[in-house]
């Protein structure tokens, strides 16, 4: 299973809720007790427990990111193809952006299954439908190349949000239903200090430099990365120019996508 730091969990899932309607299908007025497999630092478990009143336990295999978690209702360090609870121990399992970074999601799934006794939710997002706007003219067909070589080369399925309700299905899992909830993210002037910080990590090539053992495995040689790396460099120095300007605007969309079943 891949890790993540606090960081970067808190700073890919800014913003996720800040429209709360697709969590309808939920039903978190009507539980009682509900799990969040995969809480990582907890962003999905302050909202499972600002919109309910139910016991809301935090579960993660990471115990460094568990101590970034209120511990409110309990947090356990545990696996999600093994969770440590017994059958229908929940009224609602539930997981957000974990699936697509376990190589065998159809097992996570099956043991959500077993400790509920009525839904099943999860939260994932489709990394091939990315979409890129920018006032810089390439950047999203640079970052077009480089997600598609990056999707090619990750040993876990980073696009399955758009699929989970057909392992919901394989799994058993009835009244099975999927909900686009797409996540806009927008870089407008006035910049923040996080919006400046990205743009110096484009001049660095750091994304491309982090991801070339996957990029390579991608299908790129070590001189087509260097190149996706130079080209990635120039289009930060523009990024940066366009700031100093106060022209420069970007929006990414991530579709995620929350299904929901029912356990019979």
């Amino acid at each position: 299973m891949r890790r993540f730091s606090p960081d970067y969990l808190r700073d890919t899932r800014r913003g996720l809720w800040d429209d709360r309607r697709s969590l309808e299908a939920l039903r978190l007025a009507d539980r009682d007790r509900i799990l969040d497999v995969g809480s990582g630092s907890g962003e999905l478990t302050s909202v499972l427990r600002a919109e309910s009143s139910a016991s809301v336990v935090g579960l993660d295999v990471d115990r460094a990111l568990l101590d970034h978690v209120d511990d409110a209702d309990g947090l356990v360090q545990g696996d999600a193809v093994r969770l440590p609870f017994g059958d229908d121990a929940f009224d609602l399992v539930v997981c957000q952006a974990l699936l697509i970074n376990l190589p065998d999601p159809v097992a996570a799934i099956r043991e959500f299954s077993r400790v509920s006794r009525d839904l099943v939710a999860a939260i994932e997002p489709d990394n091939g439908q990315v979409s890129v706007e920018s006032t810089v003219d390439g950047e999203d067909r640079l970052a077009d190349r480089a997600r598609y070589r990056y999707i090619r080369g990750v040993r876990t399925d980073v696009t399955l949000g758009s699929s989970v309700a057909e392992r919901f299905r394989d799994v058993g899992l009835r009244s099975v239903e999927s909900i686009r909830h797409p996540l806009r993210r927008s870089v407008t002037p006035p910049y923040t200090d996080a919006d400046v910080e990205s743009a110096r990590r484009k001049v660095r090539g750091t994304r491309i430099e982090d991801q070339r053992p996957t990029l390579r495995s991608g299908g790129l040689s070590q001189a087509e990365i260097d190149e996706l790396r130079d080209e990635w460099q120039a289009m930060g120095r523009s990024v940066v120019e366009q700031m100093a300007a106060r022209e420069y605007e970007r929006e990414a969309v991530i579709p995620f996508f929350v299904t929901v079943g029912r356990v019979e």
